[in-house]
């Protein structure tokens, strides 16, 4: 009789979850005891780079993603890089290894009483099988909730005892299930959806994540060009769902109350597609929107729908209701948006370039279907200005601002597009969340380009002291970090780059590599709010 270990195995297999992100303990060597051989295991040497490099691959392959953790300790650790997951809407089954049964009730040591509830609210669901024979179905529960809109993480505990158990019969029927969604509009919801962005005298776009989740970026820019809109970036966009180079793109909406109420003033509807409205950060009090704006957002998450603070909203999936409404409008007779002019870098410092240079050498530098995987939260407006990003699926940032994403969400989304180069552009403050991703780089021979922008401080962290009037803040400088010494100690070749000739030869050599390389480029600070 087939037992819960070969039938969950099964499941797993017939669902496309055959890539698997874990760090064991005792509690997880029962289930993957006799692993098959066309399973792989992508071992990350803390959970935090086990759930980052999970994310990455998820997101840039499109598909649930499978997590081991080991029990309560290990979700502990992996719980601030699961606040980007969640924010992402990346589909993601986490399992986590339970005392046997029996134990489970005297709170032996690796047990925990209350398992479901401590990832909680970061997952969509959670749960604890109530018998062994029910694993399978609870984990086929877990993989059609992960990849329904919106998607998200989902965990699932299970006593390590559970897995040697019979199956018994109701797992017979899981492997044949499909499950899907229809998030199409009504007819009258279309129709009241035309003739509101018809009847706008000057429609603005606000395109987010899930526009690019959804590879829905042709779309976009087919709506932007049929309505003559110009087109920006929701606040705090770990994606990016229109071509920075279009015409119509305007840039990254800033993260505050004013900022956007200013920005966008002189628009009389706001359409925002695939995001919240709006995800604010640092705190810039205003009114949310200018006297005669309105604002219509389409979302496939019902609690961005619920919690947005103005607007109307429609929630229905992303892709079929782009194409059902630009296959119903009108092409605008309004003038094409005139394309913004771009500033070249500046000058570059003393010891240390500026990051629009380095940006500048990148983009010339890389091949177009680059991807990045970004986590110099002080950079991120000099970015957005410097670099051409076309493709669906060229960018990746931590959504929820979690450090710790960058590095092994790079190795994980090289894992899952082996057909494209990535290219990793990590803070020196936010490099050290996750730099062991370097050694599981390393030893399954993942081809990352870790560029590291060492600037000694964590730039970010002093412009909001600024911001915030804080002065002789301890804490805010990392001064002393060989990034080259440490990546070769786990195995990553690596180079120093302190000048643009030097950064582009580098960057050509790793590139022409099929082993993973790291860049330190000392580089000077920036205040992203100047």
């Amino acid at each position: 009789m087939t037992n819960v270990r070969e039938a969950t195995y099964d499941l797993l297999r017939e669902n496309g979850l055959t890539t698997m992100f874990g760090n064991p303990g005792s509690n997880e060597l029962m289930f993957l005891d006799r692993m098959p051989s066309d399973f792989r295991y992508i071992l990350g040497l803390h959970e935090g780079v086990v759930m980052g490099m999970a994310d990455g691959f998820a997101q840039a392959s499109g598909n649930p993603a499978f997590v081991n953790l080991h029990a309560a300790a290990g979700t502990g650790n992996a719980m601030g890089a699961l606040t980007n997951a969640c924010n992402s809407h990346t589909p993601l089954v986490i399992t986590a290894g339970q005392q046997v049964r029996a134990q489970v009730g005297v709170e032996a040591l690796l047990s925990s009483a209350d398992a479901a509830l401590l990832p909680r609210p970061l997952v969509k669901w959670s749960g604890e099988p109530a018998a062994a024979a029910d694993v399978p179905r609870m984990i086929s529960q877990a993989i059609h909730t992960a990849n329904l809109d919106p998607k998200g993480p989902v965990y699932v505990s299970i006593p390590y005892d559970d897995w040697a158990q019979p199956a018994g019969p109701a797992s017979t029927h899981l492997s044949a299930r499909v499950v899907r969604s229809a998030g199409s509009l009504s007819s009258e919801q279309l129709e009241w959806l035309v003739a509101e962005l018809s009847g706008a005298t000057n429609p603005v776009l606000v395109v987010g994540s899930d526009v690019d989740a959804t590879v829905s970026n042709g779309l976009a820019v087919e709506l932007a060009e049929k309505l003559r809109m110009s087109a920006w970036i929701a606040p705090s966009a770990s994606r990016c769902p229109f071509p920075t180079r279009h015409p119509s793109f305007r840039g990254v909406l800033p993260a505050s109350i004013a900022g956007i109420a200013t920005l966008l003033a002189e628009h009389d509807v706001i359409l925002v597609v695939g995001a919240p409205v709006f995800r604010y950060h640092q705190f810039e009090p205003g009114e949310y929107l200018a006297e005669g704006t309105s604002v219509i957002q389409i979302t496939s998450d019902p609690a961005e729908a619920a919690r947005a603070p103005m607007g109307h909203a429609i929630v229905a999936g992303i892709r079929e209701t782009l194409t059902a409404l630009t296959g119903a409008l009108e092409q605008s007779a309004r003038p094409i948006p005139a394309a913004r002019r771009l500033a070249p870098a500046g000058p570059d410092g003393v010891g240390a370039l500026r990051p629009d240079a380095v940006f500048e050498v990148i983009n010339a530098v890389a091949p177009a279907d680059a991807i990045y995987v970004k986590e110099s939260t002080s950079t991120t407006s000099i970015f957005w200005d410097h670099m051409d990003l076309t493709l669906p699926g060229s960018y990746y940032f931590p959504a929820a601002g979690g450090l710790g994403f960058g590095m092994p969400a790079a190795v994980g989304v090289q894992l899952a597009r082996p057909d494209r180069p990535v290219i990793a552009v990590i803070g020196d403050g936010s490099a050290n969340y996750g730099i062991t991703a370097l050694w599981s780089a390393a030893q399954y021979n993942v081809p990352v380009v870790f560029i590291i922008l060492k600037n000694g401080t964590y730039a970010a962290l002093r412009s909001f002291a600024g911001l915030m009037k804080v002065e002789g803040a301890p804490g805010l400088d990392v001064p002393g970090i060989d990034f080259c010494a440490i990546a070769e100690g786990y195995g990553v070749a690596a180079r120093k780059a302190g000048t643009r000739i030097e950064l582009e030869e580098a960057l050509r050599e790793a590139l022409a590599t099929s082993i993973p390389m790291l860049i330190e480029v000392p580089t000077e600070p920036t205040n992203p709010f100047h």
